[in-house]
């Protein structure tokens, strides 16, 4: 369960839009889109980045990490700089095994594993890969990861790099989802529509979208019986 809120201060942070909403204990949870697959999660004072790039954003300027989360070792998710100028002694950084090898710090999850670093947060690492045949070199099976993060009762599932795989039929009572759509890397508009039939998430954000035309996905009347699709800046 989750509500959206009005933010009190406003939807422009720093430069980047924002959604806030209250988490099914009530906790505050403000999301903050900067750019790709980067985003800011702060709840209750605590700072949560996705994949930060520096070509994304001036990360001097932003809060300090609590927790990095990285899907996968890509140039365009995994960067060293970013991560330097985020970190403080205390952050936390979580990978997956080939993004581990390359910064030889944090903790590292396959999929299927489960954490919870804190008493309010629990991270759970699902599948994230290619099924296209001329795609699958992209992001092969069992390499990458997603993370679904539970935060005051609520669940909120980051895609990574995926297309419309079957293991998303196994994500149950997403509150929000984060689904990457963008070609020849990860899903078409047509695969985001399967993907978001199958997590039937309370609200849907399209990311990790570069160029791509998402009015088929917008303008699918079809969608609104499944979750509420919202578009917010991430280019």
């Amino acid at each position: 369960m989750i509500e959206s809120i009005e933010c009190s201060n406003s939807n422009i942070w720093n430069g980047f839009e924002t959604d806030c909403f209250k988490t099914a204990n009530g906790s505050i949870l403000q999301i903050t889109f900067i750019k790709h697959a980067c985003l800011m999660f702060n709840f209750n004072g605590q700072v949560i980045y996705t994949d930060p790039v520096s070509t994304f954003a001036d990360f001097s300027t932003l809060p300090k990490a609590d927790v990095i989360l990285i899907t996968h070792q890509h140039s365009d998710h995994l960067d060293p700089k970013a991560i330097a100028i985020l970190d403080k002694p205390t952050t936390l950084i979580i990978s997956n095994k080939a993004s581990y090898d390359i910064i030889e710090r944090g903790i590292w999850m396959k999929n299927g594993d489960q954490l919870s670093p804190y008493p309010w947060l629990m991270i759970k690492a699902v599948p994230a890969y290619n099924i296209t045949p001329d795609r699958m070199v992209y992001h092969p099976k069992n390499r990458d990861n997603g993370y679904v993060l539970t935060l005051g009762g609520s669940k909120i599932y980051i895609s990574g790099d995926t297309e419309d795989i079957p293991d998303l039929e196994k994500l149950k009572d997403i509150d929000i989802a984060f689904i990457s759509v963008n070609q020849p890397y990860t899903m078409t508009t047509q695969q985001a529509a399967h993907a978001i039939k199958m997590i039937h998430a309370k609200i849907t954000y399209p990311y990790h979208y570069t160029d791509t035309d998402l009015s088929p996905i917008e303008n699918d009347q079809d969608l609104a019986n499944y979750s509420e699709i919202r578009i917010r800046q991430l280019q």
